[in-house]
């Protein structure tokens, strides 16, 4: 067994023991991924130099050794942040985003960058102006988006761990959809700068790991205030990886009636309705609970994310940095040939719905009606909240489907992320890990099933104590792609 497929939990025990060096793990992650990433294409590069030097450093804290893939829209010093699209191909990062400097706070360093939906726009990872990421369960299917080449390359076992961002489910589709963990915080409990912006009011940076302990690792080391963030609150950040007592008896998981009606593969259904009864058989109750506007929360998002997607983009001009038109004859058309040569079709279209929502004449119809409905959303949770511990749901209605099958029905995409995005719409945290495994009826290979757990604002804690007894009750988690 390869020091690349050990958890952050296994390999501190090795390097506190001695046993190892930090730069026999990166070696190994590099030599898992010189292997395996042509194929699965989750990273878009690595600097084994800056990982020499970070190798260097003492060994302490939570994280002391560990290399942490990237996701390539948080900013890390000196390493490329392209965000997976033209328009910042050459841009190299002047900073540490708050989350590294945690990071390296905790012991722990950046490596490699993780390829992504272009902007974090799209749920497939097929929106990447480099690649595709190939989910390495089935190459010929998607690995999710946008984070799906954080969700690969730890799925795959060519990083120990990986940051991510999640703003409609961008950490917890692509972990459900490769069979590893991932977490969304709270809103406000990770600081976004340095984390670039596709919608302000919901991006959250997030760890994907292999496994429940590890992501209360992670998010223990990243969580914190920020006196750059606004957003972010000063709260104590808790011992996570202390709080999985597996005390999970007598609390209670609502069961939404609204994430298993039409739509949803049988298949999915049935795995996630038997993690109830296995949740039941460890002492928690399953309580039903009702979420009525659930079924609107995938236009409000659209119509929320878009439109400030619409603001966040507007300073990639081709004047301060990023690509340029080379044959623009004036300011006004530099601006348009450097905005029309360096987004991709999915972003241009959610800057074109962005700012119709936002023009005159529509906004009261459609921004601002959205917000009102948003509220109504954050209400169904804070009712729910006050009947039960956390709430038990699938992670996404399909399982992933074969890469080009949708491109031209992005409408189909969107729908699909209509588990997901309510919890960013109302703030709260969510956890997603392996519950199963299913052949679609297209295709011959096992893919996994991912298990949503949904926790009030701040409740961490909770949903992964709840998290961590069912995956160590359970066999899912140690299910490996064989690539």
């Amino acid at each position: 067994m390869s020091l690349a497929s050990k958890t952050i939990k296994e390999l501190r025990g090795l390097l506190d023991g001695g046993e190892i060096q930090p730069m026999e793990i990166v070696d190994s992650v590099i030599a898992a991924a010189e292997a395996r990433d042509e194929k699965i294409g989750g990273y878009l590069s690595w600097d084994r130099d800056q990982a020499c030097r970070a190798c260097e450093t003492p060994i302490r804290g939570l994280l002391g050794g560990i290399p942490i893939a990237i996701k390539d829209l948080i900013n890390v010093k000196d390493q490329p942040c392209g965000c997976g699209s033209k328009i910042l191909r050459n841009y190299v990062a002047p900073y540490d985003a708050t989350s590294i400097v945690n990071l390296r706070r905790a012991g722990g360093h950046p490596f490699g960058r993780a390829n992504m939906d272009e902007f974090a726009m799209g749920s497939s990872n097929e929106n990447s102006s480099i690649k595709p990421v190939h989910n390495p369960w089935d190459l010929e299917r998607i690995s999710g988006g946008s984070s799906g080449g954080s969700a690969a390359v730890v799925a795959s076992d060519q990083a120990i761990a990986a940051l991510g961002s999640d703003t409609g489910g961008s950490v917890r589709q692509p972990a459900a959809f490769c069979g590893c963990v991932g977490l969304k915080p709270t809103y406000g409990r990770v600081s976004r700068f340095g984390l670039t912006a596709y919608a302000s009011s919901l991006d959250q940076i997030g760890p994907l790991t292999k496994t429940v302990e590890d992501a209360a690792i992670l998010l223990g080391a990243i969580s914190g205030g920020d006196a750059n963030d606004s957003t972010c609150l000063d709260e104590p950040v808790p011992d996570y990886a202390a709080g999985l007592t597996g005390e999970i008896k007598g609390m209670k998981l609502g069961l939404p009636e609204e994430y298993f009606g039409e739509g949803i593969d049988p298949a999915i259904r049935e795995a996630v309705q038997k993690a109830a009864k296995h949740y039941e058989s460890l002492g928690v109750e399953i309580v039903d609970v009702s979420l009525p506007y659930t079924e609107h929360a995938v236009g409000v998002y659209y119509i929320i994310a878009t439109a400030e997607a619409s603001a966040n983009l507007a300073r990639f001009d081709g004047v301060r940095y990023g690509y340029r038109a080379p044959d623009a004859k004036d300011l006004a058309e530099q601006y348009a040939k450097s905005r029309a040569q360096g987004f991709g079709p999915e972003v241009k279209r959610r800057i074109l719905l962005g700012t119709y929502v936002l023009s005159s004449g529509y906004y009261d119809a459609y921004y601002l009606r959205a917000q009102k409905l948003r509220t109504l959303i954050r209400d169904d949770f804070t009712k729910a909240f006050a009947k039960v511990d956390a709430i038990l749901a699938p992670v996404s209605p399909t399982p992933p489907y074969k890469i080009g099958e949708k491109v031209a029905n992005p409408l189909d995409v969107y729908l699909a992320d209509i588990f997901t995005t309510s919890a960013n719409l109302a703030g709260i945290c969510g956890l997603s890990l392996p519950c199963g495994f299913m052949t679609p009826g297209d295709g011959d290979h096992e893919l996994p099933i991912g298990l949503q757990l949904l926790g009030a604002p701040f409740a961490e804690e909770k949903i992964l104590r709840l998290g961590h007894h069912y995956e160590q009750s359970t066999e899912w988690h140690q299910r490996r792609p064989v690539i």
